[in-house]
């Protein structure tokens, strides 16, 4: 089974910085195209970027040239650096495998960008 925990979410200025960090558990992560997801208040939940298992990214056009995600399989840990922060990015911030499972759903981690 694979559970997930999200990590390093907090409230930063416009223009700020956070690295956002998404800890499994369980054996087969390596195997596993990841994603962070966002839900703002009153919005659907939306992938904002994706990351197969051999390291191809991809991003939400809002995010482009913003946000990094990455990896390091060896910790069974998904990342998402997050730059230039605004304050639409402020949302509820989810890990999951790409697609989706459902019952991997864990807590998030709030970002909230504001001044």
């Amino acid at each position: 089974q694979v559970q997930l925990v999200e990590s390093g979410g907090g409230l930063v200025q416009p223009g700020g910085s956070l690295r956002l960090s998404c800890a499994a558990s369980g054996s087969i992560f390596s195997s596993y195209a990841m994603g962070w997801y966002r839900q703002a208040p009153g919005n659907q939940r939306e992938l904002v970027a994706d990351i197969t298992s051999g390291g191809y990214t991809n991003y939400v056009d809002s995010v482009k040239g913003r946000f990094i995600i990455f990896r390091d399989n060896a910790k069974n840990t998904l990342y998402l650096r997050m730059n230039s922060l605004k304050p639409e990015d402020t949302a509820v911030y989810y890990c999951n495998s790409h697609p989706p499972r459902d019952a991997y759903w864990g807590q998030g981690t709030q970002v909230t960008v504001s001044s």
